[in-house]
C-alpha cells in the first residue's frame, strides 16, 4: 500500500466505537480554545472584513458550507491565539475544529463520537504531512506550513465524516495534496489576505472529499512520486505520515497559547516575565541579551511598524516589552498600537537578540530560549524550554477556560461568554453541532447579511 492509501484506512477506520475519555477530554479542551480564537477574532479589523466577504458572498447567493468553513477557520487562525503542534510547525486546532464543526452542523445527524474521531483524524493527517515535510525547515523557505497542510486535513476531516471507505479516503487526501499551494507571499497591508488564502485552502480540502464522494480519483501513490520534489523541492520523509497510526494521539501533543504572539517569540518572553516576577523591577534593568534558535532569529528580531498587526505579533522585543510593562495588552487580539508608550519603545530598544546554536539539541520538538538580564550591579539569567500550554506545562479545564473567558468577554459580554463555554463544553456530549454553530454566529452577530 501506498502512504496515502495506509492514512486513507486509518481515516475511514478510526473511531469505530466509543471514544476513551482521555481522548474525548483533549479534543473537548482543544475545542473549548478553538472556539475562543474564533470568537475572540470577529472584532479584529481583518475578521472584520472576512465576515463583510462572507456576507457579500451570500448576497450573490453564493451561501455555501465550504463558504462558512473557509470563514470560520480564517477567523480561529487570525486570532494568533489558536493551538501550535511544534514539531510539524503547524497549527491545525484552528483548521481541523470549525472544519469539523462546520461539516457535522451541515449535515442531517452526526454522532459526536463521529466528530470527536474526524478531528482526532484531522489533526494526525495535518501534522503528520507538516513533519514529513519537515514544516520547521520549509517555513524559513516560505513555504507556509499550515497553509500547504489545510486542504490535507480537511480532507480527512470531511472523509470520516462523510463515511467515505479506504479507497475514497486515500483518493480525497490525494486529491487535496493536489490542490495544496505553497505560500500566500508576505503582507504589510493593513488588511491581509493571508488569512482569507488559508481559510480557501481549508475549503479546498471539503471540495476534494465531495469530489471522492462522488467518484473522482487521484493518484494515491503521489507521496512517493517525484510531485513534492519536483514542484516545491521538497524531499518527504514517507514514514513521517504512516509509521506508527494509531499507536498515539498526535493532539496530545498540540501545545495551547497562553497569550496572543508568535509562538516563536513565547519562550524569551517567558523567561523576561520569570525574571518580573522574581523581583527584577522593569525600570531597573540596564540590558537584556537573548539567545534564540538560529532558525527564528529573521524572523523575530526587528521592531514594529504602526498599523502593522504582524510586526507587532512577531517582534520578540515588543513582545518581551510588552509582557514586562503592560501584560494585560498581551491579550488584545487586534494588537495594532497607533503608537508605543515611551517606556516600551525604550525597553525594546535594551534587548539584544542572537542565535545559538546549542539550543537546538531538541528542536524542533521544544523552542528554547536563554536570557540573560542586566539590572545595576545584578545579573540574572533564565533558560526556558517549555512556555504554559506546551504538552510539558499543560493547560487543565481551568486554564482553558479562563483563556477563552479573557478573549471572548470582550467580545461577548460575561453572561454570553459564560453561555457559549458551558455550550463548547457539552457539545461533545450532545451532540448538538449546529446548534453551537448558531450561537457562535448570533452572539457575535456574525450572521450579517448585507454587503
Amino acid at each position: 500500500m501506498s502512504a496515502l492509501e495506509r492514512l486513507g484506512s486509518h481515516v475511514a477506520a478510526s473511531g469505530r466505537g466509543r471514544t476513551s475519555d482521555a481522548a474525548r477530554e483533549v479534543v473537548e479542551l482543544h475545542l473549548i480554545d478553538t472556539v475562543g480564537a474564533l470568537i475572540a477574532s470577529t472584532r479584529t479589523l481583518e475578521g472584520s472584513s472576512l465576515l463583510q466577504f462572507r456576507a457579500a458572498m451570500r448576497t450573490h447567493g453564493q451561501g455555501t458550507c465550504a463558504l462558512d468553513l473557509a470563514t470560520r477557520c480564517a477567523l480561529a487562525r487570525l486570532s494568533e491565539i489558536d493551538d501550535i503542534h511544534l514539531p510539524s510547525m503547524t497549527t491545525p486546532g484552528a483548521i481541523v475544529i470549525p472544519g469539523a464543526l462546520t461539516v457535522a452542523g451541515a449535515l442531517p445527524a452526526v454522532a459526536a463520537d463521529d466528530v470527536i474521531a474526524a478531528i482526532l483524524v484531522g489533526v494526525e493527517a495535518m501534522t503528520r504531512l507538516g513533519r514529513a515535510v519537515d514544516g520547521p525547515a520549509i517555513l524559513y523557505r516560505g513555504i507556509w506550513p499550515t497553509y500547504f497542510a489545510a486542504p490535507f486535513g480537511i480532507a480527512a476531516v470531511a472523509a470520516r465524516l462523510l463515511e467515505l471507505d479506504a479507497e475514497a479516503s486515500a483518493h480525497a487526501l490525494a486529491l487535496a495534496l493536489t490542490l495544496a499551494a505553497p505560500t500566500v507571499g508576505h503582507h504589510n497591508a493593513a488588511t491581509t489576505a493571508r488569512w482569507f488564502a488559508v481559510g480557501n485552502a481549508a475549503s479546498k480540502g471539503l471540495n476534494a472529499a465531495l469530489a471522492a464522494q462522488q467518484g473522482f480519483t487521484s493518484d494515491r501513490k503521489l507521496f512517493e512520486g517525484r510531485f513534492l520534489p519536483v514542484v516545491f523541492g521538497v524531499t518527504p520523509d514517507v514514514a513521517a505520515l504512516t509509521d506508527g497510526l494509531g499507536e498515539r494521539i498526535a493532539l496530545t501533543e498540540v501545545s495551547f497559547k497562553p497569550w496572543c504572539a508568535a509562538r516563536q517569540t513565547m519562550a524569551a518572553t517567558q523567561a523576561l516575565k520569570d525574571v518580573v516576577a522574581s523581583g527584577v523591577a522593569p525600570a531597573a534593568i540596564d540590558e537584556i541579551a537573548v539567545s534564540v534558535l538560529p532558525p527564528h532569529l529573521k524572523m523575530i528580531d526587528h521592531g514594529v511598524l504602526a498599523g502593522d498587526r504582524a510586526s507587532h505579533l512577531t517582534s520578540v522585543q515588543y513582545c518581551m516589552a510588552l509582557a514586562a510593562l503592560a501584560p494585560d495588552k498581551a491579550f488584545d487580539v487586534q494588537q495594532t498600537p497607533p503608537d508605543l508608550p515611551p517606556a516600551v519603545r525604550d525597553l525594546m530598544a535594551k534587548i539584544k537578540v542572537e542565535a545559538d546554536a546549542g539550543l537546538l539539541a531538541d528542536y524542533p520538538a521544544s523552542w528554547p530560549a536563554r536570557l540573560r538580564v542586566a539590572a545595576g550591579s545584578a545579573r540574572h539569567e533564565r533558560d526556558v524550554t517549555y512556555v504554559p500550554g506546551d504538552p510539558a506545562r499543560p493547560f487543565d479545564r481551568a486554564s482553558v477556560g479562563q483563556k477563552f473567558l479573557r478573549f471572548t468577554q470582550p467580545v461577548l459580554g460575561a453572561e454570553k461568554a459564560a453561555r457559549i463555554l458551558a455550550r463548547c463544553g457539552s457539545v461533545l456530549a450532545t451532540g448538538a453541532f449546529s446548534q453551537l454553530i448558531d450561537e457562535i454566529e448570533q452572539a457575535c452577530a456574525m450572521d450579517t447579511r448585507s454587503p
